[in-house]
């Protein structure tokens, strides 16, 4: 079994003259990233790896849970402005000793992944979450394996 969580970046800001990938988080945004990754450590969500779009504003926000989880991340390209087919592929890319990984990314791409792989219909606000279980033993086999949500949490909810 492996679990894969979704998490779309936290609010952000754009400052004038900001070109899309350097927009920095907002206040608003700070504090929902901070109160989301403290809510899913205390709900004994368990992460082994972080991947995040390199984007400031995402990146940040994976900053900000990883001072809660206190893992390894790395960043990659094709979860800035993503489509279904890079979630895809960064999850093929992943090693098969990670079993439950956070990808921290942006819509419309992380909201269109979340509903390709599941019969619950949703839009992600910013700070979103949600955790699916995988059925299967190695990320290879994701496309054909079973997935079933988990949990969706939204800022303002928890």
């Amino acid at each position: 079994m492996k679990k894969l969580i979704l998490v779309r970046h936290a609010k952000s800001d754009w400052p004038e003259e900001t070109e899309d990938f350097d927009r920095p988080l907002a206040d608003k945004g700070l504090k929902d990233a901070m109160n989301m990754s403290r809510f899913m450590k205390s709900n004994n969500i368990s992460i082994d790896h972080f991947v995040s779009s390199p984007a400031v504003r995402a990146l940040n926000t994976c900053k900000i849970f990883n001072q809660t989880y206190q893992l390894n991340f790395t960043t990659e390209d094709q979860l800035y402005n993503p489509s279904e087919r890079n979630f895809e592929s960064v999850i093929y890319d992943l090693n098969d000793s990670v079993n439950s990984v956070a990808f921290f990314s942006h819509n419309n791409g992380i909201s269109n992944f979340a509903n390709s792989i599941s019969e619950d219909i949703f839009h992600f606000p910013t700070c979103g979450v949600a955790g699916f279980e995988i059925d299967c033993n190695s990320w290879s086999e994701f496309d054909g394996a079973r997935k079933k949500l988990l949990f969706f949490y939204e800022p303002g909810k928890i």
